[in-house]
């Protein structure tokens, strides 16, 4: 007869450790995507009205020329698509202070043409041939520009991107766990499956407007 009490204690432990599991891994998800969320939320709002929002660009060029020591390593380009030397790219990051990586460029027999895009804006570098005169222009779009560019990913780099799946995955953890505490408390709070169907039925609602 001990037995059964015995195994129902065993239960009831077994289901507040799980309850415990719950509430840390969805309070520890919470906290690590705050940040990211209140970013994406808010870029959310700026996107679905971008046309609303006047961006307004701000221009700078700048021009200089390249020292002839490195002025040679562009007259033998290793191809048509090969990067800047690594010299000339740090000497462009250094003396001009141009944040140049090892992507690929256009090469011409006039010219080399290096497409600079980033987030909130553009950017180009051109270095003609063979004089080595270069030319750069930048494109600003402001604040809210470069946070919609990285709501979108666009031209973040890798480690942004690898940041956008880690934060996808931690929103998941959060559904999920929030979900299944949901579903335990159903019972004390009679709203509970009426709103998760409302939830889940708006987007529905809105995608069948669109027909």
């Amino acid at each position: 007869m001990a037995l059964f009490p015995l195994m129902q204690r065993l239960r009831c432990g077994s289901r507040a450790f799980w309850i415990r599991q719950l509430h840390q891994w969805h309070w520890l998800s919470s906290a690590l995507c705050l940040g990211a969320m209140l970013i994406f939320a808010g870029t959310g709002i700026t996107l679905n009205h971008a046309a609303q929002i006047e961006a307004q660009p701000h221009i700078s060029t700048r021009h200089g020329q390249v020292p002839a020591a490195l002025l040679a390593q562009l007259l033998t380009p290793a191809s048509s698509t090969a990067a800047l030397p690594p010299a000339l790219r740090a000497w462009f990051g250094s003396a001009a202070g141009i944040s140049v990586s090892a992507q690929a460029a256009e090469w011409s027999a006039d010219e080399v043409y290096l497409a600079l895009p980033r987030p909130g804006g553009d950017a180009w570098l051109r270095v003609t041939l063979p004089d080595g005169a270069w030319e750069y222009e930048l494109t600003e779009r402001g604040l809210i520009a470069y946070l919609n560019d990285l709501h979108k990913g666009r031209h973040a780099g890798p480690a942004w991107n690898w940041l956008i799946d880690l934060f996808a995955v931690l929103c998941l953890i959060f559904c999920i766990t929030g979900f299944v505490m949901l579903k335990i408390y159903a019972g004390q709070r009679p709203l509970t499956w009426p709103l998760i169907l409302l939830g889940l039925l708006l987007p529905l609602l809105a995608l069948s407007l669109l027909h």
